[in-house]
């Protein structure tokens, strides 16, 4: 990072410059897989342990509760740790940065790896503390909703969220962390509406965690794939709105600047 680059950051969020600069040292890799871990952990926390905690207090969370939480989660998330590492939290997020030229290839596997980690660990957790009851928090559809409507709907609202996250980060010299603000407003507007029908998940990881640990894999194909498509749709609708990707973009992507996210 440049000096003007590491005031900015500074400026902006408060950060150490010289701290902001190694964690683009190649030797503070961990640190950024661990945010990833650890903030995948709290993401499916709250979003899978929405509903069991649903289930075990017997109703006590409401649908638009176990919604909104997760987008608040994720706007914290950005603003604790965004820094770090970017605060992807979702491979569709990480992978879209990195076709749009904002994430190097080379970090992409372990940031995979450490989102899926930490869903599992989460997953695990609550299968540990309340049982595998509430489905374990699993996204599945609704009765009489097909597979191929589930993937279609989960892609359109991951094209949506990695949009505003494209966006934002493209602009984070102007946003600045502020862009948590529109991430995390995102994903709570687009569970108000889409939650009922697929539980609204727009992140493999967060689908991943409680298959898994619960073995609720019911459509489970098409919580991968409609992400990962609405991921792509995005990079395409990025590049026909904005053109060749932003020095900007590439910052927060990689943490420089904390304005990235996903959910």
């Amino acid at each position: 990072m440049t000096g003007e680059e590491l005031r900015h950051a500074e400026t902006i969020l408060g950060v150490d410059p010289v701290a902001t600069a190694r964690f683009h040292d190649p030797a503070y890799e961990w640190r950024r897989l661990f945010s990833e871990l650890l903030g995948t952990f709290l993401l499916v926390l709250v979003a899978a342990g929405a509903p069991v905690v649903d289930a075990s207090s017997h109703g006590r969370v409401s649908l638009s509760a176990q919604v909104v939480a997760p987008g608040l989660m994720v706007m914290a998330i950005i603003y604790f740790m965004g820094a770090v590492g970017g605060a992807h939290l979702n491979p569709a997020v990480s992978l879209s940065f990195a076709l749009r030229g904002n994430f190097p290839w080379r970090r992409v596997p372990g940031y995979l790896v450490a989102q899926l980690v930490g869903a599992v660990a989460a997953a695990g957790f609550l299968r540990w503390m309340f049982g595998n009851i509430g489905s374990l928090g699993a996204t599945v559809p609704q009765h009489g909703i097909g597979d191929f409507k589930v993937m279609v709907l989960e892609a359109i609202l991951t094209l949506g969220l990695v949009s505003v996250i494209l966006g934002t980060a493209s602009g984070a010299r102007n946003v600045g962390a502020n862009a948590a603000l529109a991430v995390g407003a995102y994903i709570a507007l687009a569970g108000l509406w889409a939650a009922p029908i697929t539980g609204a998940s727009m992140n493999p990881a967060r689908s991943f965690g409680p298959a898994l640990v619960g073995g609720h894999w019911d459509s489970f194909w098409a919580y991968v794939v409609g992400p990962l498509l609405g991921g792509l749709l995005a990079v395409g609708c990025a590049w026909l709105l904005r053109g060749r990707p932003s020095r900007a973009g590439s910052e927060a992507a990689q943490g420089a600047l904390g304005s990235s996210n996903s959910g």
